[in-house]
């Protein structure tokens, strides 16, 4: 190449560099919408603490205001079982492995798209076998013989100079949609870990309602016993007997769909570890296996948008949209192309370096839309309410959050309340059903005295199991509901790293 090809060509491929610092972004520059100003979930005063209860899982709970959330806080109900089960999970989860793969994409669209703002360089290379006419007033080659080669060699170098800053827009799009993959990998993340947890507690449910009901059905299967000898001896009625048979029977029901729930239950484990039903995993859980957490985090309502991964998804998506506003504007603007083709072309290729051999061609153009029937308009209008509508999503986004984590307080301090009413319902049944036992032995009271008291019990049973398992899935779903803790623990995966912590 001649030195003022070489001249002309660098002076293309740096103009840019001398034009982005003056280039100006169009459209709005965005803002987080402000944090809710409201101090707390509910409209009364959460209680200090909830009640305590004598009974396994009755500890008192406290509620600590501003306390954060900690990485890993499913180890807080004590169960080295669960703390693998969970471990294993996030090794294995297809549905992780998803979410990752997504950020990826999103992660390399953000790469592709920053290589517009530098100049796009080209290389060709040709060769062409020609005839001229003959009857042609002059050759079409370099000699007077129709037959000639050409070969031509060329760099090229083209740039749109991002002066109202399309480009820039663009990206900001990108980085935005970038982040909202990452919020969706961590809302994966929290989401797989709570369900785990929360199978875990209903199978440890699950289970305690299956022994109270058989134990419920050796102590049916007594009272019968006594019964038939009874009726041996002439002390109760035919009718008893059978009334007793049914009230056996009818416990008895109780137990097939319940172990078609545990069952499915084991089923549901086995998927979210990342394996096959008929491969599900070793770990059996129990009520006796899970402690109750007694300290809870409660974030204020002002951090919890800057905690919740749906939150900050949506936050990301507002962001999004408000960066294709200014790609919308920008599309309505001129445009300033600057392109650049230099090279050789011979009949031979030793002859590329000859002088006279070599071309170059230099080039701007500026295209501006003049008239398109509104088209880039009503594209730019529908990018603005697309803003609103993820500007109105989002606030939708926050009140559920906020919503989600009023719910899960009014819970666990219900849960305390039916956790004692269910305790003391069970010993009263208890008790009343060992005396009505002893009157029956006695024949001081009719059989359907004892048959009302089995049935009061059997359901107080029931219900303090299933009173048990429901504070230790609420409290799972609080710290769910806080956001999980996501930021105390390095990233999920290297592509999402977060530039900042919440605050």
């Amino acid at each position: 190449m001649t030195h003022r090809f070489r001249s002309a060509l660098l002076f293309t491929a740096l103009l840019p560099v001398a034009l982005l610092p003056g280039a100006c972004a169009v459209g709005p520059d965005y803002e987080t919408p402000p944090p809710p100003t409201a101090e707390g979930y509910l409209s009364t005063p959460l209680p200090a603490a909830t009640a305590a209860i004598p009974v396994p899982t009755g500890d008192a709970q406290r509620f600590l205001a501003g306390q954060d959330v900690e990485a890993q806080w499913w180890k807080r109900f004590g169960s080295p079982k669960l703390d693998d089960l969970v471990l294993r999970a996030l090794a294995t989860n297809a549905s992780l492995d998803a979410a990752r793969a997504a950020l990826r994409q999103a992660n390399e669209l953000v790469a592709a798209q920053r290589g517009a703002y530098f100049p796009s360089v080209s290389a060709g290379l040709g060769a062409s076998r020609n005839l001229s006419p003959t009857k042609s007033l002059s050759p079409g080659g370099p000699t007077s013989n129709p037959y000639y080669s050409v070969f031509t060699a060329n760099l090229g170098v083209t740039f749109t100079p991002d002066v109202f800053g399309a480009n820039q827009r663009l990206m900001e799009n990108l980085h935005a949609q970038a982040d909202n993959q990452r919020f969706q990998l961590e809302a994966t993340y929290i989401t797989l870990i709570t369900n785990l947890v929360g199978a875990a507690v209903q199978e440890a449910s699950l289970r305690g309602q299956i022994d109270a009901t058989n134990a419920q059905i050796k102590a049916e299967s007594d009272l019968l016993d006594i019964l038939r000898r009874q009726l041996g001896f002439g002390q109760v009625a035919v009718a008893d007997v059978v009334a007793q048979e049914a009230a056996l029977a009818q416990v008895q029901e109780l137990l097939p769909p319940l172990s078609k729930q545990l069952g499915q239950q084991r089923d549901l484990i086995s998927t979210l570890v990342g394996v096959p039903p008929s491969e599900e995993p070793k770990e059996i859980f129990t009520l006796a296996d899970l402690h109750l957490p007694t300290d809870l985090p409660v974030s204020l309502p002002a951090k919890l948008v800057a905690q919740r991964p749906d939150v900050l998804a949506a936050d990301a998506l507002l962001h999004a949209a408000s960066a294709q506003i200014g790609v919308a504007v920008a599309a309505r603007l001129p445009q300033l192309t600057l392109s650049g083709v230099g090279g050789n072309s011979a009949p031979q290729v030793s002859d590329f370096f000859t002088p006279g051999t070599n071309f170059f061609t230099l080039g701007a153009e500026l295209t501006a839309p003049l008239f398109d029937f509104g088209t880039l308009l009503h594209r730019e209008r529908a990018a603005r309410a697309a803003f609103d509508q993820a500007g109105a999503q989002y606030k939708v986004t926050v009140l559920a959050a906020m919503q989600n984590v009023a719910d899960v307080l009014r819970a666990l301090v219900a849960d305390a309340q039916a956790l004692q009413a269910a305790a003391n319902a069970e010993q009263a049944a208890a008790h009343s059903l060992q005396i009505t036992r002893s009157q029956l032995e006695l024949g001081q009271i009719a059989y359907l005295a004892l048959l009302n008291a089995e049935q009061t019990y059997q359901q107080a049973a029931l219900a303090l199991v299933q009173a048990r398992a429901g504070r230790l899935a609420d409290t799972a779903s609080l710290f769910q509901a806080l956001g999980g803790g996501w930021w105390n623990r390095p990233p999920v995966d290297e592509a999402a790293a977060s530039s900042d912590k919440p605050s």
